[in-house]
């Protein structure tokens, strides 16, 4: 029994990462809208990030705010039906598995309905970073401008700002970083799968829906309607939730144990380089320091949507039992689209 809902949530997985692959200019300009949404909230997170770290708290408890604050700002974005990038990977695998020919005999409409969803895909995650970092650094980078006319002095002061440029610089270990947040991400979307199997399986919607005390309190009407919210939303709470605390807590742990691991994630970093450049001014620009840290969040961004994508792909082949057939065929197909549409890839072509 357990096993048959296990299933069903791999099936409603893919279902849900049907929203986030887009097939058509609308949906598209959709997904940029979405995740610029996405990337007005990184930019509050970014500041209260710093906050927390200005308040001088051991380092415990620092992780455990800085990752409330992520969490929180996570799920904002996801009450408000905006995106977060990095958060597409682990829910798009499991549709692409469920697209994948399977038979020893696939047809090449199938091969080339599949290489039309790799392109979808990837154009949907071109689209969400695009919106997050269109929109978190300008608007950071702003806000400190605004700050430094108002009172003569930025909200994130230049020593933070030097760290920064230290810390996002490519010629330093945030690549490695990036690939860790990727596992991270990953490991959100496990949690998030346990807890919607936890949650059906205990069948959870009925007691919240049918418990004396909460009817009750809420009246019938309004315990179903809070009983079906927590069962369309359980996954993307825990997802969220459990992304944030991972973010904040395990660098936290990390140097407590001694050991050399933090995180890196594209949307804040950019929000982080856009406080530097406000805090050190335009002329930051002519420095090749700007420049390596540009070059070390586009490589973060890959590196976080890449490795989660990858483990999630992986996940969601064992889980539905797929054995990847015809590989020489979908390499070769994807080649070709690859060299005669690449902007396919980028943006949907005329409807």
């Amino acid at each position: 029994q357990y096993s048959l809902l296990a299933r069903q949530v791999a099936e409603r997985s893919a279902e849900t990462g049907e929203h986030y692959i887009t097939r058509n200019r609308a949906e598209y300009r959709d997904m940029l809208r979405r995740a610029a949404g996405g990337g007005v909230v990184i930019a509050g997170t970014t500041f209260v990030k710093f906050a927390v770290a200005a308040l001088g708290m051991t380092v415990f408890w620092s992780g455990f705010w800085s990752g409330a604050n992520y969490a929180l700002s996570f799920v904002l974005v996801m009450l408000l039906h905006w995106t977060v990038a990095t958060k597409q990977p682990a829910m798009t695998a499991p549709a692409l598995a469920a697209s994948l020919p399977t038979g020893r005999d696939a047809s090449e409409a199938e091969i080339e309905g599949f290489v039309d969803r790799v392109a979808q895909l990837i154009r949907s995650q071109a689209a969400g970073i695009a919106g997050n970092l269109a929109l978190c650094g300008p608007l950071v980078l702003g806000i400190q401008a605004l700050a430094t006319w108002a009172t003569g002095a930025p909200l994130v002061g230049e020593k933070d700002a030097h760290y920064v440029l230290h810390s996002l610089t490519l010629l330093g270990p945030a690549p490695l970083y990036a690939a860790f947040t990727g596992v991270l991400l990953f490991a959100s979307s496990l949690i998030a799968g346990w807890a919607e199997n936890w949650f059906v399986f205990n069948k959870l919607d009925s007691a919240l829906m049918w418990n004396p005390r909460i009817v009750a309190r809420l009246g019938a009407a309004r315990a179903r309607r809070w009983a079906l919210w927590w069962r369309a939303n359980i996954s993307g709470m825990a997802a969220n939730v459990s992304l944030g605390m991972l973010l904040g807590l395990v660098p936290a742990v990390a140097a407590i144990l001694g050991l050399p691991i933090e995180v890196r994630h594209v949307t804040l970093s950019s929000g982080q380089l856009g406080a530097a450049l406000g805090a050190l001014g335009l002329p930051l620009l002519a420095q090749p320091e700007f420049w390596w840290c540009v070059a070390g969040i586009a490589l973060t961004g890959v590196l976080n949507l890449g490795v989660s994508f990858w483990l999630a792909f992986k996940v969601a082949l064992r889980s539905r039992g797929v054995k990847l057939q015809d590989r020489s065929r979908i390499a070769q197909a994807l080649r070709k689209r690859l060299g005669t549409h690449p902007l396919s890839f980028l943006w949907p072509p005329r409807e």
